[in-house]
């Protein structure tokens, strides 16, 4: 959640400072901030399959 919440910062003061990169920097981060937390959300679900194997 940090480096979303970093990106979505970066990139509103990039755009408020009309500074292309400070924006373009802050949508990676949101973007790698995104992916962090789908891998997070795959891990979760499958170490709770491995604590609840079905039969």
């Amino acid at each position: 959640m940090g480096n979303k919440v970093k990106g979505n910062v970066k990139d509103t003061v990039g755009d408020l400072t009309n500074n292309t990169k400070m924006q373009a920097e802050g949508k990676w981060d949101k973007a790698k901030g995104a992916t962090q937390e789908k891998i997070g959300e795959a891990k979760e679900h499958f170490s709770d399959d491995e604590a609840h194997p079905s039969k």
